[in-house]
């Protein structure tokens, strides 16, 4: 610092943020309802009192962090969120938990979780709103990491990024066929055997990663007729006898979009696990709202997870340790 005696402004702290995660001045601005000049200048007055240059200005190219720049927004992180936990906890003290909190959640696993413990969570806490943000595990791990939401409900497969993790429970895959099928009757089907017939692949990683894995794991490879991103559509076509596919997460009614049944039979053999945890960005103190959802998390998702038992075992994760 160039005072040693300098106080820092959390308002400029909280506008470095929202420049670092938009990347532009503007875009800072319209966040947080201030004008472009009014965040140059907070800038320029917290670059003052560390003394030291935390962007690199491009002219039509928005911002670039420097060096400290990088190094400092994880700190200026923590320090916002300390000082919204502290004005969190004085609420809390005087009427109860209230806010905004957003929530990432995988998309084939969205609609099964989602709705339940948005419901429950609000009339638990009625001074919260909760947020959602659903996609890929890439989109998941780029929006925990900028900021864009401060925990959220993945598949521990095919991450990249070294992210805080709580395993919740687990499950494992299973096959879904169609009743006319040849292997729809069988108590339980290998992926050996699967792998003679046309498979429907979920084109979204990281699922299609993790399910060519298991055959892979099985030492056979699977034969695909048809790749969707679309986890209706999958089950649909698996519903017309077009294929079979592996799942992990199971809707309640074995029924298609269209209303035609469909066939759930356990995997047989050495068939690998998959965690349903919770993730957050590592360094990041958690806020109150977090870690109140978090324990939501703890006691009702077991519960929503415990749908036939004997054909899609769950492990509670408190059981594994």
């Amino acid at each position: 610092m160039s005072d040693t005696h300098a106080m820092l402004n959390l308002r400029q702290v909280e506008i470095f943020v929202a420049a670092a995660e938009s990347g532009s001045m503007t875009e800072a601005g319209e966040r947080l309802r201030l004008s472009q000049s009014a965040v140059s200048l907070a800038i320029r007055g917290l670059e003052q009192t560390l003394g030291t240059d935390l962007f690199i200005r491009h002219r039509g190219r928005g911002l670039e962090l420097t060096t400290a720049g990088r190094e400092l927004l994880l700190p200026a992180r923590n320090l916002m969120a300390d000082a919204h936990a502290m004005l969190s906890q004085a609420d809390t003290i005087g009427r109860g938990l209230s806010g905004r909190l957003t929530v990432g959640c995988f998309g084939t696993g969205a609609p099964l979780v989602l709705p339940a413990l948005m419901e429950t969570f609000e009339r638990r806490y009625p001074g919260m709103a909760l947020d959602f943000l659903e996609g890929s595990t890439d989109a998941l791990e780029a929006a925990l990491l900028d900021g864009r939401c401060e925990i959220a409900l993945m598949y521990d497969v095919g991450l990249h990024v070294a992210l805080v993790k709580e395993p919740l429970y687990s499950t494992v895959p299973y096959a879904l066929l169609a009743p006319e099928h040849p292997l729809a009757e069988r108590a339980s089907v290998t992926l050996t055997e699967l792998a003679g017939y046309d498979f429907v692949a979920l084109d979204v990683q990281p699922v299609l990663e993790h399910q060519t894995g298991l055959f892979a794991h099985a030492g056979v490879s699977p034969r695909i007729r048809y790749r969707t991103s679309s986890y209706e559509l999958l089950r649909s076509l698996v519903a017309r006898n077009l294929g079979f596919t592996l799942l992990i997460s199971r809707p309640y009614g074995d029924v298609s979009y269209e209303g035609r049944p469909l066939v759930a039979v356990p995997l047989s053999g050495d068939v690998k696990t998959v965690d349903v945890m919770l993730a957050r960005p590592p360094g990041v103190r958690p806020t109150l709202r977090t870690e109140a959802f978090a324990q939501h998390c703890r006691e009702l998702l077991p519960e929503l997870s415990s749908y036939d038992k004997s054909l899609v075992p769950v492990v509670s994760a408190a059981a594994t340790v």
